[in-house]
Order: C-alpha cells, then sequence, then structure tokens
C-alpha cells in the first residue's frame, strides 16, 4: 500500500467514492483484454475507497468478474458451450450491430466471439445507437435457443442478445460533485489530480509536458474542436482517446469512409462525429478518403460543424484529433519541411486545413511513456471524469475573459476564434463550476498556451509562403492597464538566434564592441522598475565597464527625461538592471544607449521592435560616442538572427564597406542621437 500524499488525501475527503489507485488499472489491463476505462468502470463500483480492506476485497470480485466475462483467445467456443449448456452467459465486449436488409432486421456481432450474426432486437438497438457506428464496450447477457438453431438447420441465429448495459456513468449529478470537490484543491494541486487521474506521476514531468497533457485534454470538454498532434513515437499520443473515455473513438490507419465519419448518404444513418464527443485519427499519414472530396467535406465541418446530406444540413459537435509520428526530431523537420508534413498529401500544403486547426500539440515535449511517468496514486474514476468531461462540452468559460484580456492585432478572426476555444477548454478543465472566480494568473496560463499553439500553426502556413500568414506576433494584455506580452514557438529559436519576437518592455538586445583584451559580444539588457529612486545592478560582481555605461544612461534619463518618457519622473523609480551575456565576452563595455532605452521602455511599458539589436554608447553630455568596429559588429549581428541593426550615423561610411551577402540580410537604421534612438527602436 503506498502512502497517501496531501493530494490523495484532498481527494478522498471531497471526492470519497469516485477514486481508484491507478496501479491496480495498470494491473487488471494487462491481464484481460479490454480497454482501461472497462477495467476503472468495475474497479469504481468495487473498489472506490481508500480503505484497504475494502480494496482488498472489491479487488477479489472485479479480478472474478473480469476472469468469467472477458473472453481471452482461444476461449471463444468455451463460451459458447456455456451459453448452450446453461442457457445464457454475461461476456463484457465491444457491441456493433447492422440492419440485415435480406430478413428486415438488426443483427449484432460480438467479436471476441467471433459471432457475427447475434438476434438482437429493434429496441435495443433505437436505445444504444452507437452500436451502428463504431460500437461500445459493454456488459452483455447472452443466450441461446435450441429451438431455433435445431428447427432452422444452422440456417437461424440461436444466439441472442437478451440485455446490455453500456460502461458508463449514469448519473447526472456528477459535475456538481466535481465541481465542489475543487474548491479544496489548489489550482496546482487540481492539474495534479487530472494528471494523476489519467495515470500519469506529475511530479516526473516538466512544466511544458504538464501543459501538454493538459491540452490533449481540451476536445473532451469543448465542442467542435480541431487538434493536431504530431511527435516522436512512444509518448502515448492515442492513449487517452483510445481506454480513458467510452465517449472518444479512434480511427487507425486505412481509408476513412465519408459514409463513417459523416452520413451514409443512402440512409441517413448519421457517423462517428454525431455519435462521439471525439474522433481521433491515429497514424494520420496513412489515413485517405473513400472519396475525392472528403476532405473538402472534412474542412467545411471543422469550420461549421455542419456537413450536407443532398439539401439538408446535418449539425455534430465531435471534435477531431489527428495525430502522428515525425520521422526525424523536430529541428530537422522544420530544415526539411514544416511541421505539418507527417499529414496525409491532400492535407499537408493545404493552408485552408490548417487554418482549421485551433490548436498544434507539441508532442516532442512530451517525454517516451516509462514506469517513472506512471503514478501509484489515486485518481478520478475515468468512468466519472469522462462523464464530468462530456458535460462541460455544454458549457463555456468565454465569459471570464471580459474586460480582462485583450489580443493583439495580429490575430485574424480564426485565430482568434482558435484562441477562445482553447483557452474556454483549459479553463473548463481547472473551473469545472461556472460559479467559480478564476483567477488571472490562471487565465494568463491559459491564454499564453492557446496562443502558442495557434501561432505554431499559423507559423507553417507562413513557411509554405502564403502572404497572408506573415503577420505570426502573437501578443495578449491582461487588463486595460496591461503591458502587451509576446508569445513565442520555442521551436522556432535557436540558441545562437535572437528569434523576431519583441521582448518584454525594459529588455533590449546590444552589442559592445569590446575592450582592448575582449572581443565584441552579443548582450540581453533587463530592467524592471517599482516606486523608489536609484538604479542597482543585479549582476555579481557587477561589471565595471557596464557599471560605468548604466551610469551614463542614467544620467541623460534624469536630464533628458521629458523627451525620453514625457510625464513619468524617473527619480521617483528604482530600476533593477541585469546583464544577460550571450558570448564570451563578460564586460558589457559601451552598451549605454542600449541601456537607455531599457530604462525607457521599461517607464513606457512599450516592446522594442522584434529582431532588434542596437550599438552604441552614450556620454554624460549626450553625445553618442564613436564606433570603430561596425562592419564586424554587423556581421556578429546578422549571425544572430538580427532582422534590423540600429547604430550611430557616424557608422555610415564604414557600413559601406559591409558585403553585399551582408547588407541584403539585415535592415540597418541610423541614429542621431538618444531621443531618435529610442524613436526608432520602439
Amino acid at each position: 500500500m503506498i502512502e497517501l500524499d496531501h493530494i490523495d488525501k484532498l481527494a478522498a475527503d471531497s471526492l470519497g467514492g469516485y477514486l481508484v489507485r491507478k496501479d491496480l488499472v495498470r494491473t487488471f489491463s494487462r491481464q484481460f483484454p479490454v480497454p482501461t476505462y472497462v477495467v476503472e468502470f468495475l474497479l469504481g463500483r468495487y473498489c472506490a475507497s481508500i480503505d484497504q480492506e475494502e480494496i482488498d476485497e472489491g479487488l477479489k470480485i472485479v479480478e472474478r468478474q473480469l476472469q468469467s466475462r472477458t473472453v481471452r483467445p482461444s476461449e471463444e467456443e468455451l463460451f459458447k458451450a456455456k451459453a448452450r449448456e446453461e442457457g445464457e452467459v454475461k461476456v463484457i465486449d465491444i457491441i456493433t450491430a447492422r440492419l440485415d436488409p435480406k430478413t428486415d432486421s438488426y443483427v449484432a456481432t460480438l467479436p471476441s466471439l467471433r459471432l457475427t450474426d447475434v438476434s438482437i432486437s429493434t429496441e435495443i438497438v433505437m436505445k444504444h445507437q452507437r452500436m451502428l457506428t463504431g460500437g461500445f464496450y459493454a456488459e452483455i447477457t447472452l443466450k441461446y435457443d435450441k429451438a431455433v438453431a435445431m428447427q432452422t438447420q444452422g440456417k437461424g441465429r440461436p444466439f441472442i442478445l437478451d440485455s446490455l448495459r453500456e460502461i458508463q456513468l449514469s448519473k447526472r449529478d456528477v459535475l456538481d460533485t466535481l465541481a465542489k470537490a475543487r474548491a479544496a484543491f489548489t489550482t496546482e494541486e487540481w492539474k495534479a489530480l487530472l494528471l494523476r487521474s489519467v495515470g500519469l506521476e506529475p511530479e516526473a514531468l516538466s512544466e511544458r509536458a504538464r501543459n501538454a497533457y493538459l491540452l490533449r485534454m481540451v476536445p473532451f470538454v469543448e465542442r467542435n474542436y480541431n487538434l493536431v498532434e504530431l511527435g516522436p513515437r512512444g509518448t502515448g499520443k492515442s492513449h487517452l482517446f483510445q481506454q480513458v473515455s467510452p465517449h472518444a473513438y479512434l480511427l487507425s490507419g486505412g481509408k476513412a469512409t465519408v459514409a463513417k465519419m459523416f452520413v451514409n448518404n443512402a440512409n441517413g444513418q448519421r457517423g462517428l462525429v454525431c455519435q462521439y464527443d471525439v474522433v481521433c485519427f491515429d497514424e494520420i499519414s496513412g489515413i485517405s478518403f473513400d472519396q475525392k472530396d472528403g476532405v473538402n467535406i472534412m474542412k467545411g465541418y471543422m469550420e461549421s460543424g455542419e456537413f450536407g446530406r443532398g439539401k439538408e444540413s446535418i449539425r455534430a459537435d465531435g471534435s477531431l484529433v489527428l495525430v502522428g509520428n515525425f520521422e526525424v526530431d523536430v529541428q530537422r523537420q522544420q530544415r526539411i519541411g514544416h511541421l505539418f508534413g507527417p499529414l496525409p498529401p491532400e492535407m499537408r500544403d493545404d493552408t485552408a486545413f490548417m487554418d482549421r486547426v485551433h490548436a498544434y500539440l507539441p508532442g516532442w515535449d512530451i517525454p517516451k511513456i516509462s514506469k517513472e511517468l506512471l503514478t501509484d496514486h489515486f485518481g478520478l474514476v475515468n468512468d466519472f471524469l469522462s462523464e464530468c468531461w462530456r458535460q462541460l462540452r455544454e458549457q463555456s468559460r468565454l465569459q471570464a475573459l471580459q474586460n480582462r484580456v485583450f489580443f493583439g492585432g495580429s490575430l485574424s478572426g480564426r485565430d482568434t476564434n482558435a484562441a477562445n476555444k482553447t483557452i474556454s477548454g483549459l479553463l473548463k478543465l481547472l473551473y469545472p463550476s461556472p460559479d467559480m472566480e478564476i483567477k488571472d494568473e490562471d487565465i494568463e496560463w491559459a491564454v499564453r498556451i492557446a496562443l502558442e499553439s495557434r501561432r505554431r500553426v499559423k507559423e507553417q502556413q507562413k513557411r509554405i509562403g502564403a502572404t497572408e500568414f506573415r503577420t505570426t506576433q502573437f501578443s495578449y494584455t491582461m487588463g486595460t492597464e496591461g503591458v502587451e506580452k509576446f508569445v513565442s514557438t520555442p521551436e522556432l529559436q535557436s540558441e545562437n538566434s535572437i528569434g523576431t519576437d519583441p521582448l518584454e518592455p525594459g529588455q533590449v538586445w546590444s552589442i559592445s564592441p569590446g575592450e582592448a583584451e575582449e572581443h565584441p559580444g552579443l548582450y540581453r539588457i533587463e530592467v524592471n522598475d517599482g516606486p523608489g529612486s536609484g538604479v542597482k545592478i543585479l549582476n555579481k560582481p557587477v561589471p565595471p565597464a557596464f557599471k560605468e555605461s548604466v551610469s551614463y544612461a542614467e544620467q541623460n534619463l534624469y536630464s533628458h527625461s521629458i523627451s525620453l518618457v514625457g510625464d513619468k519622473n524617473p527619480r521617483q523609480h528604482e530600476f533593477l538592471v541585469q546583464l544577460r551575456s550571450f558570448d564570451v565576452a563578460k564586460s558589457g563595455a559601451k552598451l549605454g544607449v542600449g541601456a537607455l532605452i531599457a530604462f525607457c521602455t521599461s517607464l513606457l511599458k512599450k516592446s522594442v521592435r522584434g529582431g532588434l539589436i542596437v550599438i552604441g554608447e552614450v556620454n554624460l553630455g549626450g553625445s553618442i560616442e564613436p564606433v570603430v568596429n561596425a562592419v564586424s559588429l554587423a556581421e556578429i549581428a546578422v549571425e544572430k538572427g538580427a532582422t534590423t541593426l540600429l547604430v550611430p550615423v557616424s557608422c555610415r561610411r564604414q557600413l559601406l564597406d559591409l558585403s553585399d551577402d551582408m547588407a541584403t540580410k539585415v535592415n540597418i537604421q541610423y541614429y542621431a542621437d538618444a531621443e531618435d534612438a529610442l524613436l526608432k527602436a520602439a
């Protein structure tokens, strides 16, 4: 028996009867040929307790039922014989049904018994219509009628499905129970419980991996949500959609028929997107449609949630998830193409298809499944959890964003819609009750994940070459008085590149020309301001040359404050300065102009342009000192990925010697004084 931790005890106090120890689930799911949620359904019925004696007693019942009702390979004839000799037999199996037009009756298929012609009543079929599409797991009572077998001389259907019980929760008040329990947890504790509920130990995962797993859950709680996850093999991409919820359907490689996915035009039978909350395409690279217009029908559905049958328009709310594997790592995938490369040919270069994807989950952030990642602690019974998720699909959390989040101008209408759906889904996972007050930090957490996962889509469209997708610098502002913040996609960043995204206010890239015995080097100057006065450099020890440059910048800020920052009084602010070196050089010599711009943008709460590097030193009198090695500094800027280089106008003649190749790779702008530099940097 494991030792209960704080989260186990919280869950036991508020969710008693809906918990199961996840190591028990793994034990049984390996022993018997059924999905995890089937095992948890039984464990939840008999072992939903933290009392070890009750668990032990329940385990005996669960093991007995699984032993007697699941059909292992080569045991099918034994179960059939039991049905004949005893009149009936109980089995746990996946059931599908079809209409037999020759006899005008329905027949069921039980694959574990290799029966394809089980007699079933119309009433049962109509009550459980999912058996006409993909089928579902159920506890089934199967009867055998000897008289039918004898009278029809082998042409009849002696096996009769007498009754069934779906493997899913029937209670309707489960969401209220979950919402009440949530109040006892902090946000981080609740995230941990959600991850444990799908079998993972949050302590073994990085923050980005935890966020990726939570993003995987969004299609279960958000209607018509389109998610793509591509990444390395062995990270459990399909597990959540196959093992955790009976409301999800996993469609493995091969042909996907329009009739099965959407609607059968011959008889009007609704397809998977109407019957399931989530339809997941596994191994997407091998998927193809049986009709040429299959992808177009799918694109239309991804956009509007509708598809047509003749003149009739049919609405559905099933979410679509596309998962697949990279044959190479993500860096190489970007070098040889784009991140939608593993999709089928009719999808991979279609920017209209990509535009309908609400989020691209970075599968490379998720580690390969190993024993260390699996939890032995308590989690919610999947049956209970999946029913709560299903009910959350009826709700929205967008009202929580009103006047609290403002998106930047680079987001199009589709970008905003995609981000809103992701944010709403993530917040529903964290706050199952619409009446709970949502904290600003949790909204910002969801916003950053949503913008990053949508920007990843936009970056691939931009890479393909579509000019309408060139604006990818996604940003947001928290509240009317907040600071605009930009969200990047980490895989686009390089250790040797500054990137094209604007930095936070108060941050500036700058290149030092070096000193007598030191080569030039790239630095990032970071300034934060608060109440107080003076300047404090946080580096220990403080580089003397950088201290001198900061002192020059400080005096110029005070003496020219009106022209630089308007009515803001810098003497009423304390500035905390941090210098970060990105090369061997450490002195931070002659970075005065960069430091002054950092002071000003921190006060003004305004970012400098993305991809900008500033060069130059300002003296106490406000004059700009000459730069003697402008060409080599420009070459370093290009090497570091700068798109714009801001240099003193005195460098103009030197830079005529810059090679044609280098000159075409960077936009060089000149400034005359500190005020001119600030104007051109912002």
